[in-house]
């Protein structure tokens, strides 16, 4: 999985059919401009737990939404449309900003991604990939 437009070439993702929208994990999210103009700027650290090869991100915004987790809590995010690299093809999709921090995921693949001809096996899993061997190694311990 990957955010080609964002140069992040590996982030690790989970497939979720039970969320309508994706979502990425971003920080220091910063609004700027109003009305038709409005852009949102926020970092993506693509590592657990490791600000390194965090990048810097700038776009417009696409909406704002009240999503409820699977808690049942609700809130308003920001969401954005970004590039998806998926098992190989790149899929436009709109991705809500949260706070993803306490997750084992730093993004989640929702149905609106998938519905790109994307067919989901719950019984296996990394069927795209992983990061090559010196990419995770690199990353291990961050």
């Amino acid at each position: 999985m990957g955010l080609p437009a964002a140069g992040i070439p590996w982030i690790k993702a989970k497939l979720d059919t039970g969320a309508r929208t994706s979502s990425v994990h971003a920080y220091d999210v910063e609004v700027v401009g109003e009305g038709a103009d409005e852009r949102v700027r926020f970092r993506i650290q693509p590592w657990q737990e490791s600000a390194d090869d965090a990048v810097v991100i700038e776009c417009p915004v696409h909406d704002r939404r009240t999503v409820r987790s699977s808690s049942g809590h609700a809130e308003e995010r920001i969401v954005v449309l970004m590039d998806v690299a998926i098992m190989g093809r790149v899929v436009s999709t709109e991705v809500t900003l949260s706070n993803r921090d306490a997750m084992g995921f730093r993004m989640l693949i929702g149905r609106q991604a998938l519905r790109h001809g994307f067919v989901v096996d719950s019984s296996r899993s990394f069927l795209g990939g992983r990061a090559p061997k010196e990419v995770r190694r690199a990353n291990r311990g961050r």
